[in-house]
């Protein structure tokens, strides 16, 4: 439950260490950079904001060259390689890509302009292709589609629908003879014409041509129309081979992608860099870099710096005014949900770190909604095999993803074997289905059967959710103690667990609510009449005390009761906890009802194949929907019910000055 202790650092160094001051507090990741000095006549802040720009452009066309790579030829990356984490690589190659930058970033530009250029001939191809079918049916006229006629005649070149034979179009065009008519191609869909005659009749057989349908070509050209088709042919053979020879191109940069990716974590980095420069105060000879370190890096950073570079670092103690970071510190059983608290919020001023208490009922909580031993037993195993596996190289965030989800499947195989589940009852049905075993159940329970005593199972689930409301109100307490706040640790903590605990002991007294829950509880008059004096000055007392800072009497009795209308509260949330209920059984039954549909397969030679299909598909499907449902609401009683009790948050988390990359990392002492 504890938060590593921050202190203010300054350096104060010269301008010419400037670069390497700032590339070893990056590698050490271990300074959250502020600015906490203001601006004056000497020292002053650079605006770094149009480099930045530069490389967020950077790192886009690189992205943009790699997804054009990977369209021609797909990384080869298993699905495993997630967990592999970065590559590492030595510090040397790092600082040595200066050098080769510029020729990466102009392969990255060539690669993005032969894509486009392979999208030009693309549609200039399309483009000759609509040309080409449109000059085909008119390859054996000899003479352009834009003739006109001669002197003494017109021409008419064009297509009417359907198919219309010579002897059709004379009769059509007879009155105004003399003309000539050619069939130059002809098809179900159209008749491709050549019709000479008379300028006295031009007008009357267009008149008419036009009744027709007749419709002039969508292209007309100045040659023939077998020259003009000769020479697309041409430019048609000419895009393909420049789209070929670009494509080529782009297959020889396969090669580079690594250093893409590289140019993308170099430019991260320098971004990084940049944002802190912007922060920091210059003057023409020395710079001050400003911010928090963790108390325990403190002296080590001072030891480094001091001895390397002309310079000198203080270290203080933050102010009250100080919106000091969050650095969590807790043991590998914990660490995995520091992310879970950091998403809801990080601790505020003055907050403890839940982390530990909220991991022990966390995986609890997820367990026992999930509540099934082989379920629990494959999310331990694959996750545990992962960690094992990849334990070298493996991402923190990954690791602790995967840590997390193998204790909540040790969890899940604690209640599974509590409640006798193991992928439903499939051993019951196994055994009843293929070896006639009668004696059932094959396991038995180590306490019962929440399906054969669902009301037993909601008072488990509604009592564990009394400890779990109970440990928040602690907690509270606990926090106020560490401000010292003795009044409220007695009457905004102590009071009301007199009267949760007064008022949990007169309803268990009570044959009723004993009988709805199907519990037996014996208490004797004496126990009883203690606790409803309990309760019964505990209510007075929270009446008279929760409105204390109010110096009107009338508000403060007010308030008071609005104060302890808040037990409704209490008992809602209890009530929420009955998804414990609800989410272990829905588990329960399904794998329950899989097994039963695939013992009706069972029979026959090709049963027991079908029997295993069905069984692994099945629970396959119930895991993955179960194991999200338990995540869920594993996380809404954290937030709702337990965090509600104590816990504000608002704080913000340690964001050193680091190597923020995505594809490698650094190795300094790589040999």
């Amino acid at each position: 439950m504890a938060l590593l202790q921050m202190q203010r650092i300054y350096i104060y160094a010269l301008n010419k260490d400037r670069k390497k001051i700032l590339d070893l507090l990056q590698r050490r990741e271990v300074v959250e950079v502020r600015s906490m000095l203001k601006e004056d006549s000497v020292f002053r802040r650079t605006e770094e904001s149009l480099s930045v720009q530069d490389f967020e452009k950077n790192i886009a066309i690189a992205g943009e060259a790699l997804t054009i790579l990977d369209t021609y030829e797909k990384e080869d990356k298993s699905l495993l390689s997630a967990l592999k984490g970065r590559k590492e690589l030595p510090l040397e190659v790092f600082d040595s890509f200066s050098e080769k930058y510029d020729s990466v970033l102009d392969k990255a530009k060539r690669i993005i302009y032969l894509s486009k250029s392979i999208a030009e001939a693309k549609a200039e191809i399309l483009k000759l292709q609509t040309q080409i079918e449109i000059l085909t049916p008119w390859v054996r006229l000899d003479i352009p589609l834009n003739f006109k006629g001669t002197k003494y005649t017109s021409s008419f070149i064009g297509a009417l629908p359907r198919t219309w034979t010579l002897e059709e179009l004379y009769e059509q065009l007879a009155e105004y003879m003399p003309l000539d008519i050619n069939i130059v191609s002809s098809s179900k869909e159209q008749t491709c014409i050549f019709i000479l005659c008379t300028k006295d009749n031009k007008d009357r057989v267009f008149e008419t041509l036009r009744g027709m349908d007749f419709i002039l070509p969508s292209i007309t050209t100045d040659i023939s129309p077998a020259e003009q088709l000769s020479k697309l042919k041409d430019q048609f053979e000419l895009s393909e081979l420049n789209i070929n020879a670009a494509v080529e191109e782009i297959m020889s940069y396969v090669k580079d992608r690594e250093d893409l990716y590289f140019l993308q974590d170099y430019d991260a980095m320098r971004i990084e860099k940049y944002d802190v420069i912007g922060q920091l105060l210059q003057s023409n000879n020395v710079f001050i870099v400003t911010g928090f370190i963790p108390k325990k890096d403190g002296e080590a950073i001072k030891d480094e710096l001091t001895s390397s570079f002309d310079l000198v670092v203080e270290l203080t103690e933050p102010r009250k005014k100080d919106d000091v970071p969050i650095l969590y510190k807790n043991n590998g059983f914990s660490e995995p949900l520091e992310g879970t608290v950091s998403s809801y919020s990080p601790p505020g001023k003055g907050e403890m770190d839940p982390t530990m208490v909220m991991s022990l009922f966390y995986y609890l909580l997820f367990g026992l909604m999930l509540s099934d031993a082989g379920y629990g037993f494959l999310i331990a195993i694959g996750c545990g095999l992962a960690l094992f596996k990849f334990r070298g190289t493996m991402e923190r965030s990954m690791k602790n993803t995967l840590k997390m989800y193998m204790y909540c499947g040790i969890a899940t195989v604690f209640w599974g074997i509590v409640f006798g589940s193991y992928f439903g009852d499939i051993f019951d049905i196994v055994g009843s289905t293929f070896f006639e075993v009668t004696d059932l159940p094959v396991i038995p329970p180590l306490w019962f059967f929440p399906v054969e005593k669902p009301m037993l199972m909601l008072t488990f689930s509604m009592g564990f959710g009394i400890v779990h409301l109970l440990t928040g109100l602690a907690m509270s307490g606990y926090q106020m103690a560490m401000k010292k706040d003795y009044k409220g640790i007695i009457y905004d903590v102590g009071l009301w667990f007199v009267l949760l605990i007064s008022g949990i002991v007169l309803l268990l007294s009570m044959k009723m609510v004993t009988d709805i829950l199907g519990i037996n509880v014996t208490m004797s008059d004496r126990v009883i009449d203690i606790a409803t004096i309990l309760f019964g000055l505990s209510a007075i007392a929270i009446i008279l005390t929760n409105g204390r800072e109010s110096k009107n009497p009338f508000k403060r009795i007010l308030k008071g009761l609005y104060a302890l209308y808040g037990i409704s509260g209490y008992l809602s949330d209890v009530l929420s906890y009955s998804r414990l209920l609800a989410l272990g059984l829905a588990t329960g039954v399904i794998g329950s009802v899989i097994n039963q549909m695939a013992a009706m397969t069972a029979g026959g030679l090709l049963g027991p194949i079908i029997f295993t299909i069905i069984v692994i598909m099945g629970h396959a499907l119930n895991l993955g929907i179960n194991a999200l449902g338990a995540y869920v609401h594993t996380n809404r009683l954290q937030y709702v019910e337990f965090f509600g009790k104590f816990y504000e948050g608002g704080g913000s988390v340690f964001k050193p000055f680091k190597i923020n990359t995505k594809y490698f990392k650094v190795k300094e002492n790589a040999k």
